[in-house]
């Protein structure tokens, strides 16, 4: 139970890692807050969260919009007193080439995974830095280190995550705030699942360790960000991939 006594807020929270996210947390003692743009799918899981032994709460928010940000920490700080742990997960994928790619899907895509976890950052920062102990995790991806045809948007955003994350690494250390990064690789998820069967095994031939990863393996690693066994650990950007990009 390394997260005992800890509240977390986890963006994106209804499905795929979001979901695997908030259950490994619960099961490691921390109680979840669910935040996503589906109130349904943020309920579901915060049920399972109680199932764990865990409090919970679910919350419908747009991270994109500044006002649902303010509105949500202030939701989560009223029912648990604080946020210890904040996981920057919310995201949405608008592929297009480049050619065809319209400038509200490049906007939208920026929008909600870059602006979106820095408006998050900046609204538990407050608590954070007068409690001088914070563990921010932000879901960059291996898109952002190598890119992806037809993803012009999305890994422009996560690259600028990782970006975000050192600068605000260095911003907050001095409060003991640990920020870090996690770039998963190819991992089975409502979203890969929808990808053509010729491309999905293609993509799989370039993993090294020959599968499709688990939302439970990036789980894991949030899981070791947010506890005090990386508490000597800031601006690191960790790559969870089966070795894909090396």
């Amino acid at each position: 139970m390394r997260l005992e006594g800890r509240v977390a807020l986890v963006t994106g929270g209804g499905r795929g890692i979001g979901r695997a996210t908030c259950l490994a947390l619960a099961r490691e003692g921390a109680d979840v807050a669910v935040c996503d743009i589906d109130l349904a799918s943020a309920e579901s899981v915060a049920k399972e969260v109680e199932a764990l032994g865990r409090k919970a709460l679910a919350i419908r928010a747009d991270v994109s919009q500044k006002a649902d940000v303010t509105a949500m920490v202030a939701r989560v700080t009223e029912a648990f007193g604080k946020i210890d742990i904040l996981v920057n997960n919310a995201g949405v994928i608008r592929d297009a080439m480049l050619h065809k790619m319209t400038e509200e899907a490049f906007d939208q895509v920026i929008a909600v995974h870059l602006k979106g976890a820095w408006l998050c950052c900046q609204a538990v920062m407050e608590g954070m830095r007068e409690r001088r102990f914070g563990k921010i995790i932000n879901l960059s991806s291996l898109s952002g280190k190598v890119g992806n045809i037809g993803q012009t948007n999305y890994s422009a955003a996560k690259a600028g995550i990782v970006g975000l994350t050192k600068a605000v690494a260095k911003e907050l250390a001095r409060y003991n705030i640990n920020v870090n990064a996690i770039q998963p690789g190819f991992i089975d998820t409502d979203m890969t699942r929808s990808i053509p069967e010729e491309i999905r095994l293609a993509k799989i031939a370039e993993i090294p360790l020959q599968r499709v990863g688990r939302p439970e393996d990036i789980a894991n690693v949030v899981v070791f960000l947010a506890s005090e066994d990386s508490s000597y650990m800031t601006g690191a950007v960790l790559e969870v991939n089966g070795g894909r990009g090396m």
